[in-house]
């Protein structure tokens, strides 16, 4: 097959288009993806709606992507055609999700374990790789550089703002990893049995406390100093401030929030997160955590969010999009299948 469908972003701040585009070679070092699942991020809309990271027109977008691998680059080892993958993709339209073949660098993939399925898969990637980079990366928290998941932090408390957003289910699982005792997280009652499914100890229901008594609530919760704070919502930094607040002397806001970054007083500090594996500055973390994922969800270590289906493949993607740009999407991923475009 030399052609396929494709998702155009036409222009800045521009319309979604299923359109046509050849099926690109992997070059070496890489492998070709036909997609069968993609999910959607908040990300896609936000640079559709404000025309940032995308600096080429018409551009694919989609990041978060499962498949199975049709070609092989030069050089690659410990892939066969035929294997069942999922991997981080990058807005670029050789590397991006919204199509239904993209290629994808061999040392940032990982094979998907038996357990769960491909949209279950797609759900993954964004949201571990930043919430791993963000809690354990030396560029960020530095809870873990090495990947070691060693028990390091029992006895100690640990926050998560934003618990239900798919980062934060990932922030919390990761936080658990790491030993600490308490995990204290934000969300609506509703989704308050499934986080602590997860490992959060507490549940703070967003419904009944505002973010500005937020702090006050996880303090007494915490029976003891906070020092690591993670906070996985943009809002202007409403968020951001309660973090800080939650935060003792000493501590760490590792925040997705990208103007949050530097010391900001009393030895407090905020640490703005870059949620990609393709960056130098985090692709030797990729590489290491990539070898080890797979195996954490195959032990029911690490579970994917729950999957709510976009229907009519490519073409349905801009309906989803928009629905999470008006807040109707809790506690679940929207997912997309490609090759279901007509």
């Amino acid at each position: 097959m030399s052609s396929q469908k494709v998702l155009y972003l036409e222009k800045p701040k521009g319309s979604f288009v299923v359109s046509d585009a050849p099926v690109l070679k992997p070059g070496p070092g890489q492998l070709s993806v036909k997609v069968i699942s993609v999910a959607l991020n908040p990300l896609d809309w936000k640079i559709q709606a404000s025309d940032f990271f995308v600096t080429k027109y018409p551009a694919i977008l989609g990041t978060d992507l499962a498949g199975e691998v049709t070609e092989i680059g030069e050089g690659v080892q410990g892939f066969s055609r035929g294997d069942k993958v999922f991997f981080l993709g990058f807005p670029s339209n050789d590397l991006a999700g919204f199509q239904q073949y993209t290629l994808i660098p061999a040392d940032i993939v990982g094979k998907i374990p038996s357990n769960i399925d491909f949209d279950e898969a797609a759900t993954i990637p964004l949201a571990f790789t930043t919430a791993a980079i963000g809690l354990m990366a030396s560029t960020n928290a530095g809870l873990d550089p090495n990947f070691e998941l060693k028990r390091k932090y029992t006895g100690q408390a640990a926050v998560v703002y934003g618990g239900s957003t798919s980062i934060g289910q990932q922030a919390i699982q990761i936080l658990r990893l790491l030993g600490y005792s308490k995990i204290i997280t934000g969300a609506s009652a509703q989704h308050t049995d499934f986080l602590k499914s997860l490992g959060a100890t507490d549940v703070i229901d967003r419904g009944q406390v505002p973010t500005e008594k937020f702090a006050e609530t996880a303090r007494k919760m915490a029976g003891g100093p906070i020092k690591i704070v993670f906070n996985s919502v943009m809002d202007g930094g409403k968020s951001t401030a309660a973090c800080l607040d939650t935060l003792d002397e000493g501590g760490v806001v590792a925040d997705v929030d990208p103007d949050s970054a530097g010391d900001v007083g009393n030895g407090k500090k905020r640490s703005a997160i870059f949620g990609s594996s393709h960056t130098p500055e985090n692709r030797e973390f990729a590489r290491k955590y990539w070898k080890v994922l797979p195996k954490l969800i195959q032990e029911g270590a690490i579970v994917p969010n729950r999957v709510e289906k976009v229907p009519n493949g490519l073409a349905g993607i801009a309906g989803g999009l928009q629905k999470l740009k008006s807040n109707q999407v809790s506690g679940v991923k929207l997912v997309a299948n490609p090759q279901d475009t007509s």
